[in-house]
């Protein structure tokens, strides 16, 4: 079963009218998502392709049985957006929108505390599962159906370490951009928590970066006994204490939050740790042959002899 969205999602794109949001449209749409419906402040505005526009999430959900939205909404904007998506019923909510303010993301912790939404983001380059759907702005090209579960607070990393994994053989169940700002809607270790159901991922790569403790939070969930093998790897080895590094997220503060530490937490609690980004699809791609040979040899033992 895909993780966060499959198939069947009804996807509604609020920021449908802007340039990011109607470009994103067309190419969800290309990629087999259904795109039912966009909002947009401006009266009579028309959407791309003919997709209906609404003034509001809760008449584009009523209208057209949407469950999932994208929010291209500046960032100002980006908070109510969130909040009025998680209101009117949505089961999942992506918001590629970067630089949310803190203010306003503790307004939409309060707000969806006690609801059933799933927010991933801001900062999200979104969701994608290869050959089925995208909703975000994922390169669809990259992917490849497989095994392999990706979870990344980083976006430009997670493209990077798909299209290795894709050229090395090592497809992937569901790649999935939790984002790079300082307090995003699902952290690591939840992430993980999804995959950690999914029958059909047999195994994590989990892509981190300075700044904050969900990494450290990520090892201690692996170490408390996840089902499932993961694979590692942390950005930022080489970045200077009290300076930030592309997120907002991403900060090494008074000596905390730095790469080191991270791969050490990792690897303590039995993650495979990858040192260089370069290595990480020929890594995975070698790691996750060796599995399904172990696995063959091991039915072949339970056979009986004929």
């Amino acid at each position: 079963m895909p993780v966060l969205i499959g198939p069947g999602a009804r996807v509604i794109v609020q920021g449908i009218t802007g340039r990011q949001g109607s470009f994103h449209s067309r190419r969800m749409a290309a990629c087999g998502t259904a795109v039912v419906a966009g909002t947009s402040p401006r009266p009579g505005a028309s959407g791309p392709d003919g997709i209906p526009v609404f003034a509001t999430v809760r008449e584009a959900a009523a209208e057209t049985g949407a469950d999932a939205s994208v929010v291209f909404v500046p960032p100002a904007a980006a908070g109510a957006a969130i909040i009025e998506a998680a209101e009117a019923g949505l089961r999942l909510v992506i918001c590629v929108t970067e630089g949310v303010p803190l203010h306003d993301m503790l307004k939409v912790r309060e707000a969806l505390a006690g609801l059933t939404v799933r927010l991933i983001g801001p900062n999200s380059p979104g969701v994608l599962i290869p050959s089925v759907c995208s909703a975000g702005i994922i390169p669809s090209g990259i992917g490849s159906p497989g095994p392999v579960g990706v979870l990344s607070r980083s976006g430009t990393l997670l493209y990077e370490a798909v299209d290795q994994m894709t050229a090395a053989g090592a497809g992937q169940s569901a790649c999935v951009g939790l984002g790079g700002d300082p307090m995003p809607g699902t952290r690591l270790s939840e992430g993980l928590a999804l995959f950690a159901e999914d029958a059909d991922t047999e195994a994590v790569l989990l892509l981190g970066e300075i700044g904050g403790c969900q990494e450290e939070e990520a090892a201690d969930l692996i170490r408390s006994g996840f089902p499932k093998p993961v694979f590692a790897f942390v950005a930022g080895a080489s970045a200077p204490p009290g300076r930030r590094m592309g997120h907002a997220g991403a900060f090494i503060d008074r000596g905390r939050g730095d790469a080191r530490s991270k791969m050490k937490a990792l690897a303590d609690a039995g993650a495979t740790v990858i040192d260089s980004p370069a290595e990480i699809g020929a890594t995975v791609g070698l790691l996750l042959a060796g599995l399904k040979r172990s696995r063959v040899d091991r039915a072949c033992r339970i056979l009986p002899d004929h």
